[in-house]
């Protein structure tokens, strides 16, 4: 499964035309405690840099943005329920929520791992 990246800090795993989508763990490191995660209902349509969902912490309130562009097959009620595994595990139980991938050239532009990890050292 192919990992991707964005500027805002969101990752995305596609695996068979569904892509799952989180924040990165540098993002839960910059907003501290999760205490709050609201998730699209399923069946929403998702346009690429556009609100999707919202994360609040101790420390602030911060959107989630689309990667690209579909719609979502399936919330994360996990991460509802326990917040915090947007701390515990950012990149792998704690993800938001499941996709379609309506456009596979929006993934174009998007980083990898060694990019994105060299991205946040510049920041």
């Amino acid at each position: 499964m192919k990992r991707y990246f964005t500027k805002d800090h969101e990752w995305l795993r596609i695996d068979g035309g569904i892509a799952t989508v989180g924040i990165t763990d540098y993002a839960q490191a910059q907003l501290g405690d999760v205490v709050f995660v609201e998730i699209p209902p399923v069946g929403s349509p998702l346009t690429k840099g556009k609100e999707a969902a919202v994360v609040e912490s101790v420390k602030a309130a911060s959107e989630v943005y689309a990667p690209i562009s579909g719609k979502v097959t399936e919330a994360n009620a996990d991460l509802e329920s326990d917040p915090a595994l947007a701390n515990s595990a950012p990149e792998d139980a704690g993800w938001f929520f499941k996709m379609t991938v309506a456009d596979e050239g929006e993934l174009e532009g998007l980083m990898d791992e060694a990019s994105y990890r060299a991205y946040t050292e510049d920041l």
